[in-house]
């Protein structure tokens, strides 16, 4: 490794092959310095971060690629989305999607090692493949970013140029809970037992339903990703402080961040192995709470596009489903408001017309009521559907339009 300056770098760049693919840090761990100045050297490259965050570059010459499409790339005409399960994409960056280039945000060198801290998620698979087919590896190494333990360390020996630049890590503060959000995570926290393993997926049913568990005593921590109610619940003294907190990256408050750094109560892994359906299935009363947009009466749920135009991605939450119901005492729900304000229409509908993120669920569950589906006949599964988690103006429709499917 050797450890250069901004204009050293632009040399670096220089010699790169034209129209690289680049694989960067995702979500909220964005090196925004270095890709600055990626962007300013190389005039069209592919662009491939999960989870991109607004602020990224974007002009002509840039094409996005993305497993998870987060809003710095949503709605993009430049946008190539790859439908992958999280737990399967190392494979493609192995064997398919192959760097040239990977940028990664560091911690700070700590004896010869850095940390990637907040994110590690595919980047160990992507460092390992773009060193063995002959790419460079490039590093911002910053003060404010947590070392954390596990997968994320890397050796100096794994990166090729190291860029000292400090900033600020950007924060991701949850919104006060809607009465519906914290009415569906009521639901859940309810079914929830002592001693239960949890993964919460990305918004508002998720943060309510860790906020509700904190007088819950033995929970343990198997996720993909968390935020600042895993640290509530270490507050509460919810947490068995016996087995370490697992994820694959994280985001949230700097308290979360500081408290991230240097905690060897935090184990952060690789994609392979957080969601790896066989390891989820070990976890004790693996319990994994998911959002959706429309779940329909054969409990397939869409939580991937918008008028057929992909919004986000399959994510963790197949993973973690299959996982969880495979579990001993586990369960999985799937968590979403029964009717939709800004369509006026109801969120439980007759059936999905567009591509299905999963299928087969625990249970789901709106601020009207659980629906039980696993373990229930297809009829029984679509009467919970309607009499439990649809809103009472869809009811009536719902029920006639399952009879004339032949569900009822």
């Amino acid at each position: 490794m050797r450890t250069i300056t901004i204009s050293e770098l632009r040399r670096v760049l220089q010699d790169i092959p034209s129209n690289p693919r680049v694989l960067v840090s995702g979500n909220f761990a964005t090196p925004k310095a270095l890709l600055q100045e990626f962007d300013s050297v190389i005039p069209s490259y592919t662009l491939h971060m999960l989870n991109a965050q607004l602020g990224i570059p974007n002009r002509e010459g840039v094409t996005y690629e993305s497993a998870f499409v987060g809003p710095g790339m949503r709605n993009s005409d430049r946008l190539n989305y790859l439908p992958s399960r999280l737990s399967l994409l190392p494979v493609l960056v192995r064997d398919h999607i192959i760097p040239d280039v990977v940028l990664l945000h560091t911690s700070s060198r700590r004896f010869d090692t850095v940390s990637l801290g907040t994110e590690v998620n595919i980047l160990p698979a992507a460092i390992e493949t773009v060193r063995a087919r002959g790419g460079i590896v490039i590093a911002q190494a910053n003060s404010n970013m947590p070392y954390t333990y596990g997968d994320s360390q890397i050796y100096e020996n794994e990166i090729d140029f190291l860029l000292e630049i400090d900033e600020p890590l950007s924060e991701h503060h949850a919104g006060e809970l809607s009465s519906i959000a914290r009415e569906i995570g009521t639901k859940i926290a309810d079914l929830v037992k002592d001693s239960s393993t949890l993964q919460m997926g990305i918004g508002a049913v998720p943060d309510a339903v860790l906020e509700l568990l904190k007088s819950r005593t033995g929970l343990r921590i198997w996720t993909e990703m968390f935020s600042d109610g895993v640290l509530n619940l270490h507050k509460a003294n919810a947490l068995d402080g016996e087995v370490p907190i697992t994820a694959s990256f994280a985001f949230g408050s700097r308290e979360l961040y500081d408290w991230l750094h240097l905690n060897r109560r935090v184990q952060m892994l690789r994609t392979e192995k957080t969601n790896d359906p066989s390891q989820i299935a070990k976890q004790a009363r693996m319990t994994s709470v998911n959002a959706a947009m429309q779940v329909d009466l054969f409990d397939q749920a869409n939580a991937s596009r918008v008028g057929g135009r992909i919004y986000s991605g399959f994510g963790g939450s197949t993973d973690f489903i299959v996982g969880s119901l495979h579990s001993r005492g586990g369960h999985s729900f799937m968590a979403l408001p029964s009717w939709h304000t800004n369509t006026d229409k109801s969120t439980i509908i007759p059936l999905v017309e567009g591509a299905i993120t999963s299928f087969q669920h625990s249970f789901v569950v709106t601020e009207n009521g659980v629906a039980r589906c696993f373990g229930r006949s297809q009829s029984e599964q679509a009467e919970n559907l309607i009499n439990f988690a649809a809103h009472p103006r869809a009811r009536a429709e719902l029920a006639a339009t399952g009879k004339a499917m032949g569900l009822l």
